[in-house]
């Protein structure tokens, strides 16, 4: 056995036109791996930055730490339907069902940020954190370029702003989420989308080039008579994603920006209320999944 496995080792590093000695000599020296160093953990628990002195401000930011490398356990799993060159039923339905089990996670933590905090320490030490905002998550952002046509990512006021033959950069300038930061009448923005578009437009209107008709959408399209299983679970993580995560966000805004009545700026400007709702993003990554009806009642219950 070990004789065997040498001599894959050898032949391993042959193929690759290496000598195989070098790379046995450098086993010799290689010290073991262990759990600390393989996982990161001394720089993982090292982010943790708070710019106050409220104990619950390292909750806000682990929390939202964790839910980015959740986003990022999601796009690898999307890169995967995307950058596929063939596409079958199981395939999908193993990478679809794991979408749906991270986003249902995700919807669940949310407990941590709406009950796991102090109401008066949140609201005083969020002051600090303007002008950030969720809203500048950009693998939020990547994820939806992942998934859908550009075209569903424009609510009906955009619709109706929108040429007949837009490109991918007029998508963008009627995209859902640039009203939470664009004041269409006066053409003012808010500092938090001037800095998010400096960051990460580019980036995103290069993506949504590089991906058209390969977006997750586009791959299922292809597939002649779906089975029901298949459709069932990408209409879950439509609902999961773009219903019930967004109300999930939404109750847990009005915990802290509108218990007592006050109605309360969120630190990126918004007006969160209208902002937060699926049914002003109006966003679906499979429309064609969905009836007439369904999608005119899309967001006014979890229970599609």
């Amino acid at each position: 056995m070990e004789q065997t496995i040498i001599h894959q080792i050898e032949e391993k590093y042959k193929n690759l036109g290496e000598n195989p000695e070098t790379y046995l000599k450098g086993l010799l020296q290689a010290k073991p791996i262990n759990y600390w160093d393989y996982v990161e953990v001394d720089t993982l628990l090292s982010l943790q930055k708070p710019r106050t002195n409220f104990k619950d401000e390292e909750i806000f930011i682990m929390y939202h730490q964790v839910t980015e490398l959740f986003l990022k356990l999601m796009i690898h799993e999307i890169k995967q339907i995307v950058y596929s060159d063939s596409i079958t039923e199981t395939f999908l339905i193993t990478k679809m069902s794991r979408l749906n089990r991270y986003t249902t996670m995700l919807i669940n933590s949310f407990d941590v940020m709406k009950d796991g905090m102090d109401y008066d320490d949140y609201n005083t030490f969020r002051t600090t954190l303007a002008p950030a905002s969720g809203f500048q998550s950009a693998q939020f952002r990547l994820i939806e370029i992942y998934c859908t046509r550009i075209k569903n990512l424009i609510n009906q006021e955009g619709k109706k702003r929108i040429s007949d033959q837009p490109s991918i950069e007029e998508y963008f300038e009627h995209i859902y989420w640039k009203d939470a930061g664009l004041n269409r009448k006066t053409g003012e923005k808010t500092l938090t989308l001037r800095q998010f578009e400096e960051k990460y437009l580019d980036r995103f209107i290069s993506l949504a080039k590089k991906v058209k008709g390969k977006t997750i959408e586009e791959q299922i399209l292809k597939i002649e008579n779906p089975s029901n299983e298949l459709t069932q679970i990408l209409r879950e993580f439509d609902c999961l994603y773009n219903i019930k995560w967004p109300q999930v966000h939404l109750n847990t805004a009005k915990q802290y920006l509108d218990k007592k009545g006050e109605n309360q700026a969120a630190t990126g400007g918004s007006e969160w209320k209208k902002y937060l709702h699926p049914q002003f993003q109006q966003r679906k990554f499979f429309p064609e999944l969905w009836t007439e009806h369904e999608i005119s009642e899309w967001g006014k219950s979890t229970n599609i």
